[in-house]
């Protein structure tokens, strides 16, 4: 069994997060850590120019709400919000914070995704951990 999982969350209907994290109660260890994750895209410099900072500090803060309210879907889980493209960040934070297994969600793809999300296609082709995909 694993010993430090990340879970990565999305916040939309497409997304079980549930799921997710049942899966990662599953595949614990007695003793598993568990990372409970949302990376936000990069908006573009010349984009947010123009969005009043308290819009964009009031986005951020809602985010960071959500993602502790639903962090405590699952026991012990710590809350991490982080920035960057999402599947090269979660294959980083999985390399540089020791985790051992990789559960997420994937949205039910199109054709041009073949079989998997695109975030969940590199972080299944990228990641040095296992690599769980709910879907």
């Amino acid at each position: 069994m694993y010993k430090h999982i990340l879970v990565p969350v999305v916040f939309d209907e497409t997304h079980d997060t549930q799921a997710s994290f049942l899966a990662a109660r599953a595949l614990a260890d007695k003793d598993a850590k568990f990372t409970v994750i949302h990376v936000v895209e990069a908006i573009p410099a010349y984009f947010t120019a123009e969005i009043p900072d308290d819009v964009l500090k009031n986005t951020h803060d809602g985010i960071a709400k959500s993602l502790t309210q639903s962090a405590k879907g699952l026991p012990g889980a710590v809350p991490t919000l982080v920035s960057g493209h999402a599947g090269r960040t979660l294959v980083d934070y999985a390399n540089d914070n020791d985790v051992d297994c990789i559960v997420m969600a994937s949205h039910r793809p199109g054709f041009s995704d073949i079989f998997l999300g695109s975030t969940a296609a590199r972080v299944v082709r990228h990641a040095k951990c296992a690599v769980h995909v709910i879907r």
